[in-house]
């Protein structure tokens, strides 16, 4: 009898304009009070459809990258991040180089299904299209770099900004996905629309982070950089 007089009690209290206002803005203080301990200096970005529109036609300007990259990996066995410095080059479409040259040489070049890697002992080619795992790793990187992400159906999205950047939060909802990666964090600049940083968490609490910096957007940049 005293939860049904207590849900009689909230049903009233719900149908009084004033209390349903209160309890709407509530709500809402407390999900911008956790989107903001997640992501310090960032706020929500509440128009997810004006933005997606907006997001997806300044990225399809974005036809090549060239800048410096510092790589921080975080292992949970290890108590000190692993830090590489490198170049990276990205040109539509489907084509990534990463050189590794500090603290060890090592090169990533993806040229459509095509990928190579090398490193001071072995060079090794793969096709992407030969295994669904690297089709998937694949798609996110190019996705992410192109900024197409939002079109992928295999993430749920949350969209947060600040005066200078929008932050990404992708949450993979395929089993597949879940099995190597629980968030991607992609921070893309306002000013030009090309990615700032890309953070991959995975299940095991490892996490990836690549921040870019020293940018040339839409420079000339020959295919040639990407042949192998």
């Amino acid at each position: 009898m005293k939860k049904l007089i207590g849900k009689l009690h909230v049903m009233k209290a719900w149908k009084n304009p004033f209390c349903k206002c209160f309890i709407i803005c509530a709500s809402m203080l407390l999900l911008s009070s956790s989107a903001f301990a997640d992501y310090p200096g960032f706020k929500p970005v509440l128009d997810l459809t004006a933005f997606k529109k907006k997001f997806i036609e300044a990225s399809a300007k974005v036809k090549s990258v060239k800048g410096d990259f510092t790589q921080e990996k975080t292992l949970t066995a290890l108590t000190e991040k692993i830090t590489s410095y490198g170049t990276l080059w990205f040109k539509r479409d489907n084509k990534v180089r990463m050189d590794y040259s500090s603290p060890f040489v090592y090169k990533m070049i993806v040229n459509g299904d095509k990928m190579l890697v090398r490193d001071d002992v072995k060079e090794s080619q793969f096709n992407v299209r030969s295994n669904k795992l690297f089709q998937q790793v694949n798609r996110i990187m190019m996705d992410c770099m192109q900024g197409t992400i939002l079109e992928s159906k295999d993430f749920a999205t949350r969209v947060f900004e600040n005066e200078s950047a929008f932050l990404l939060e992708l949450t993979p909802v395929s089993k597949t996905l879940k099995q190597f990666v629980s968030t991607i964090v992609l921070i893309v600049s306002k000013k030009d629309s090309s990615p700032d940083s890309i953070e991959m968490n995975e299940p095991s609490g490892d996490k990836t982070l690549i921040m870019l910096s020293n940018k040339t957007v839409n420079g000339p940049l020959q295919d040639e950089v990407f042949s192998f």
